[in-house]
């Protein structure tokens, strides 16, 4: 933790609502690419990163600094997610939002006539709405995994820390999510051959 995100940390436990929203700026576009990654929908995410703000500016007197305040924030984010699909279990495979804007850039964006747009993106475009489907439909501590480390390269170390698991527990998390998710993208000879996540 640099000095000036302690100073921010420090300024937040003391009910500073701008340093608090400085302190989260960074990490907030992170946070929602997650709960998206792991709800399927924005509105979901959305929703889930607003409620974890908010637990994270409740609850901020009690970080103590034993571990790096991105970490503990995510922990936040994950957990508020975990009881959001618990809530939904309704439905395992959930809404796949194609309107979403993600870092990796305009992968996902809708695109209205595929009539007129070259063969390759439309496949691509499918295959890409295909995986996440698959994603979606693995069991929650599996989707958690496959996002927190496949999807968004978080370390082992990290993911432990997030879970508050052991990194051997994860590890064989990962494992058994990657199998899971192999055998379902198996049907799919052409996303399972084009490895758009790695198993």
């Amino acid at each position: 933790m640099t000095d000036l995100e302690r100073q921010l940390v420090e300024k937040s436990q003391q009910g500073d609502i701008e340093s608090f929203e400085l302190l989260i700026k960074n990490y907030q576009k992170l946070a929602f690419n997650i709960a998206f990654r792991m709800l399927g929908n924005t509105e979901d995410a959305a929703d889930a990163t607003q409620d974890a703000m908010i637990k994270v500016y409740k609850s901020i007197s009690s970080f103590k600094g034993n571990s790096n305040f991105s970490t503990w924030l995510y922990r936040i984010v994950t957990n508020t997610c975990l009881d959001a699909l618990r809530k939904k279990k309704k439905d395992n495979l959930l809404s796949y939002d194609k309107n979403i804007e993600t870092e990796e850039g305009a992968l996902e964006r809708e695109i209205p006539d595929t009539r007129n747009m070259p063969e390759e993106l439309v496949e691509r475009k499918e295959h890409i709405q295909d995986l996440a489907q698959a994603i979606n439909a693995l069991p929650e501590q599996h989707r958690v995994v496959i996002v927190l480390r496949d999807i968004k390269g978080f370390s082992y170390d990290q993911i432990a820390e997030i879970l508050d698991c052991s990194q051997g527990t994860i590890k064989s998390r990962i494992s058994r999510a990657r199998i899971a998710l192999k055998e379902t993208l198996k049907k799919n000879t052409e996303l399972y051959k084009n490895h758009y996540v790695k198993i």
